[in-house]
């Protein structure tokens, strides 16, 4: 698709804050990371599935997970660290969707709460990839050589006779 529909990652962060995002709390992945958490832990809290202590507490830990590496990583201050903590993030996200499955297998969740969660933690994952790949490139370009004007040559190396 051509580069110009392809939305900026920053535009993830909401445009009053673009340029200024100085707080872990202000990345939308986080904010959808809290509400994942939160719809975890309700509907591990009822029916069967609260009696199930290792599935609820599994899927309540990977959900956590995801929204404390993004502001564990988010604190690091180095776009190659925060890039990697949203890497650990994304593996908890499908970590969610993993036990989903199992608890709808099981009949601890119907249908719709699992679509729910399911498009919840899709949703995060999707967002974090974009702000992985963003951190990427700042990362990228911290790291970057400082470009040599053409023309010019390294001292030491001219020409051997």
């Amino acid at each position: 698709r051509p580069e110009s529909l392809v939305p900026s990652p920053w535009s993830l962060v909401p445009t009053e804050k673009r340029l200024a995002v100085t707080r872990f709390q202000d990345l939308i992945a986080w904010q959808k990371a809290r509400v994942l958490a939160r719809d975890v832990y309700l509907t591990t809290r009822t029916g069967q599935f609260a009696r199930d202590f290792g599935l609820s507490s599994q899927i309540q830990r990977s959900a956590v997970s995801v929204m404390a590496n993004i502001a564990e990583g988010f604190n690091r201050n180095r776009p190659a660290e925060f890039q990697r903590f949203l890497e650990f993030s994304l593996g908890s996200a499908a970590e969610v969707s993993s036990h989903l499955y199992v608890a709808l297998d099981i009949g601890y969740i119907d249908q719709g709460k699992f679509d729910d969660l399911f498009g919840q933690a899709n949703d995060v994952a999707r967002i974090l990839n974009r702000l992985r790949a963003a951190a990427g490139a700042r990362s990228d370009a911290r790291q970057a050589p400082p470009e040599r004007p053409r023309g010019t040559r390294d001292e030491g190396q001219g020409t051997s006779l």
